[in-house]
């Protein structure tokens, strides 16, 4: 062990800034404390992805791991992959479905719920909490990788708070509605999804009359949901308000959604090109073709392929990409996978590695996956509330948001911007040395013991860098990234290792975290 003084948390810090989420943090920095050249070594691990092959399963999954890594090369490469993952049928997740048998509020009907809330025996708060956690131990732990980005990204375009004293009671079965149709065609998604009691709740359709058409609706899925701001006029709204009358909830009592012809308003509708006489009093099959006509719209094109794009490739996709994704989208009739083959065969998203930063969930699912933390059932009640299955939400609230709780009705930002703030960096640092130590949770988990970080008895410690990169980052490691671990723990770079030195003994956690706090893990 070196003689030489640690490293203070100011300096590890510092060091991590240099590296920091936007890269930011410049100008000058102490000296080295340990001598250089800094060369990294190599490890003779398993075979690593190529760098295109990492950068396309890094944004279509929750965090590359080793077995990740290794069920990639199984299927031939990363394109290969991909291709598979666009068929989950396919692909067995017992994982999944057991996890949703951890809290038993998920499967339980809206009016059960209601009326648990009301008996105060269970707040509809308390089933969200547990949803979102079901959520992040699913891309934690799910083999249906690109389904479950896919699920969350449509979940937010069409997003339905779970923050609310009302579309609670629908919420859970309108997340799996979500997930069926996620790589489906977004016609069918979007019919489903408007017409869905949760989203009726959320955006007042379910009290919406012919007298008293409601435009809050109406309003959202031109603005939000299709064809963008600015696009429409407020006759568009109003007539978009007339066609949703008659979809109905019986709120605060069964909660039992229906159509109801009485409510629905007749008359001669006109809708950026979709017009109708609207004489028949049950309106449902006019909605369905008013849905349609939204979807296949050349505006709501340009806005998916767009959102698409900001969220797979970078915050200012060119409009060449725009409009060609755009394209593909409308000569498929709106079948969302030729769009992501289309994406991820672009030259523009093979040159945007590195470019987006992982908002507060991706941030700590991928940390718990990279360091292959343990995570056991929770007992149901308070005994279960600092197991990890439930803490991973505290964690992921502190780093800004948790799924799906963002309270306006555009769903979470997904450009990087949003998520690149100090305080989030701050907040990043903490969850990935607190788990790195394996200090909170400790209730029904399970970490690795800093000496299984050791893959020999002996080995020198460049050399400990380039397999902990490989490991945690899927990556060789760096000149700047061996410098930065050398200084964060306070070891010579040709110190050698073992299981007794005081490196393994006291400072893992340093040397773990200084790579999950480099740009490698924080982007992707």
């Amino acid at each position: 062990m070196s003689s030489s003084p640690a490293p203070t948390r100011r300096s590890l810090l510092g060091g991590a800034g240099a590296l920091g989420v936007a890269g930011a943090v410049g100008g000058a920095v102490a000296a080295p404390a340990y001598a250089g050249p800094w060369t990294p070594a190599r490890f003779p691990g398993a075979k690593l992805l190529t760098a295109p092959d990492r950068h396309l399963v890094g944004r279509f999954s929750y965090g590359l791991t080793p077995a990740l890594a290794a069920q990639v090369r199984r299927r031939g490469g990363a394109r290969r992959w991909f291709e598979w993952q666009l068929a989950p049928e396919r692909i067995p997740d017992p994982t999944a479905a057991s996890l949703r048998t951890w809290w038993s509020g998920l499967d339980r009907g809206a009016q059960e719920l209601w009326s648990r809330q009301t008996s105060e025996i269970e707040y509809g708060w308390a089933v969200m909490e547990d949803y979102q956690r079901y959520l992040l131990l699913r891309r934690t732990r799910g083999q249906h990788q690109v389904l479950e980005v896919m699920t969350e990204f449509w979940e937010n375009h069409l997003h339905v708070p779970v923050n609310g004293d009302a579309q609670f009671t629908h919420r859970v079965p309108y997340g799996d509605l979500v997930r069926r149709h996620a790589l489906g065609t977004y016609e069918d998604l979007l019919r489903e999804a408007i017409t869905h009691p949760a989203m009726l709740v959320y955006l007042n359709q379910a009290v919406s009359t012919k007298r008293r058409p409601n435009e809050n609706l109406a309003r959202e899925l031109l603005e939000l949901h299709t064809v963008g701001r600015g696009r429409f006029t407020e006759d568009d709204v109003k007539s978009s308000a007339r066609i949703l009358t008659g979809w109905s909830v019986d709120l605060w009592r069964t909660w039992r959604a229906s159509y109801q012809p009485e409510r629905h308003w007749t008359g001669p509708v006109r809708v950026m090109g979709f017009h109708d006489p609207n004489a028949a009093a049950d309106g449902r099959e006019l909605t369905h073709r008013y849905l349609r006509h939204l979807a296949r719209h050349p505006a709501t094109a340009q806005r998916i392929a767009r959102k698409l794009a900001c969220k797979f490739v970078r915050d200012d996709p060119p409009q060449s990409l725009v409009d060609h994704l755009a394209a593909v989208y409308l000569a498929h009739d709106t079948a969302i996978k030729p769009v992501l083959r289309a994406l991820v065969a672009h030259r523009g998203f093979r040159a945007s590695a590195g470019l987006k930063v992982k908002d507060p969930g991706e941030d700590a699912v991928s940390t718990y996956r990279a360091l292959r933390v343990r995570i056991a059932r929770p007992p149901e009640g308070e005994r279960g509330e600092q197991y990890a299955a439930n803490a991973i939400l505290w964690q992921t609230a502190a780093l800004g948001t948790t799924p799906f709780e963002w309270p306006r009705a555009d769903g979470q930002p997904v450009d990087s911007a949003s998520w690149s703030s100090p305080s989030r960096m701050i907040a990043s640092l903490e969850l990935h040395y607190t788990l790195s130590g394996g200090w909170w949770p400790t209730a029904g988990t399970g970490y690795r013991r800093p000496g299984q970080w050791l893959p020999r008895r002996r080995i020198r410690f460049d050399m400990l860098v380039d397999h902990l990169c490989q490991q945690l980052l899927g990556r060789r490691s760096t000149a700047t990234l061996l410098k930065a671990c050398s200084e964060a723990v306070g070891v010579g770079r040709r110190e050698v290792i073992t299981r007794e030195h005081d490196l393994v003994r006291w400072s893992m956690p340093r040397l773990l975290t200084t790579l999950l706090d480099s740009p490698y893990h924080l982007r992707k």
